[in-house]
């Protein structure tokens, strides 16, 4: 197994990941970190293979967590995680040894693509690695195992819906006692009404949360969703 340590300054986000995560075969999440000084305690405790990391924490930036792991001898490897995509932080990532870098937001076949590359490069080298030298036929296969196609979008997912926001809204109104307005559930994940009113809208279209109205004595009815038990 390949154990990962998943890090977002969100706990619902790193939820969400960690959920994706244990989804893929042959990976399982070892630990959960919210911050840079979390993670970097969690790295050093070791049994970390392979470290999911967000790059805007509280502490400390993802890139400035990356830095002090090789500073400390820690060579742990890292796929980035965030929504960060000016070019110089790309550049740094790819200076500082990240594998793969994802954007936010991404979807779940986006993220499988990844760690099945990464699983892929872990089979190479343990190959190559019996034999002490790598010739170039083996040093192309170690490169060429990182390389990904690009994942079409989720499967009935409307353009411009990703997933993880599709399950942000899943596992609110999950957790939810009682059924949720399009504003409740806006408060609780921090989108906007309107778009939380779309998500809503298209899930409970694909049978994923039910709808009921409540009619107050004017005006139009309240549009309620509650969660549909798979």
């Amino acid at each position: 197994m390949i154990d990962v340590l998943v890090v977002d300054d969100d706990f619902r986000v790193a939820e969400i990941n960690a959920k994706y995560v244990g989804k893929v075969p042959g990976f399982r999440v070892a630990d959960r970190a919210h911050n840079a000084a979390q993670a970097l305690s969690s790295v050093q405790r070791g049994g970390i293979d392979l470290v999911l990391l967000d790059h805007y924490l509280p502490d400390q930036t993802g890139l400035e967590l990356v830095h002090r792991m090789r500073e400390q001898g820690h060579g742990t490897d890292v796929i980035m995680i965030t929504a960060a995509s000016d070019v110089g932080t790309v550049q740094a990532a790819m200076r500082l040894g990240a594998l793969h870098y994802l954007v936010k937001p991404f979807t779940f076949a986006a993220l499988r693509t990844r760690l099945d590359s990464y699983a892929a490069l872990r089979r190479t080298v343990d190959r190559v690695g019996g034999r002490g030298i790598a010739g170039q036929d083996q040093v192309d296969r170690i490169f060429g195992a990182l390389r990904t196609a690009p994942t079409p979008s989720s499967p009935g997912l409307p353009s411009g819906h990703s997933e993880p926001t599709s399950d942000l809204i899943c596992h609110v109104l999950h957790q939810a006692d009682h059924p949720l307005s399009a504003h409740e559930v806006a408060a609780e994940t921090g989108l906007s009404r309107s778009t939380a009113q779309r998500y809503l809208r298209n899930l409970e279209q694909a049978g994923r949360l039910r709808l009921t109205l409540k009619y107050g004595d004017t005006g139009r009815p309240e549009h309620l969703y509650s969660w549909v038990a798979p």
